[in-house]
């Protein structure tokens, strides 16, 4: 998979694999992960699906990954302030310059993604941007993004 490169920071070069420092846990020049995850369709419904992105979340910060979820962060701002939870005309403009900012984007792969249509929307955008993908099972931090021992 090409030549092995040094760690941006210029340390550890020994770990460098596959386009990852090992002992950041991140992709190189990485500043942030977005997390997509299943939200209106989920089937336990969106206070779960806002449960589920938090419990999720805080897995990855405590794993030292730098990420972004937007259902952490919109979930309550539409419940406090009555805005409508489901509409995309609200809430993909709000998601749409933070996808801009991240470097990366984790799919997590929890019961209903497949049907998700804002989800969908991430990866598309993600995908055409060159940015890098990771796949995420509920419960497990992806290889790729883990810290060396």
């Amino acid at each position: 998979m090409g030549r092995r490169r040094a760690c941006p920071r210029g340390c550890h070069a020994g770990e460098r694999r596959q386009g990852t420092c090992a002992r950041e846990g991140t992709v190189s020049g990485t500043t942030f992960w977005y997390l997509a995850s299943p939200y209106s369709r989920y089937p336990g419904g969106i206070e779960e699906a806002f449960r589920l992105a938090l419990r999720e979340t805080g897995r990855l910060v405590s794993a030292g990954v730098p990420v972004f979820s937007p259902i952490a962060h919109t979930h309550p701002v539409a419940v406090e302030c009555g805005l409508d939870p489901y509409s995309h005309d609200i809430w993909i403009p709000v998601d749409e310059p933070i996808m801009r900012a991240a470097s990366g984007l984790i799919m997590l792969r929890a019961e209903s993604w497949e049907q998700s249509y804002g989800m969908r929307l991430e990866l598309e955008a993600f995908t055409a941007a060159g940015k890098p993908v990771v796949w995420m099972d509920v419960g497990t931090v992806p290889a790729e993004l883990r810290r060396a021992p």
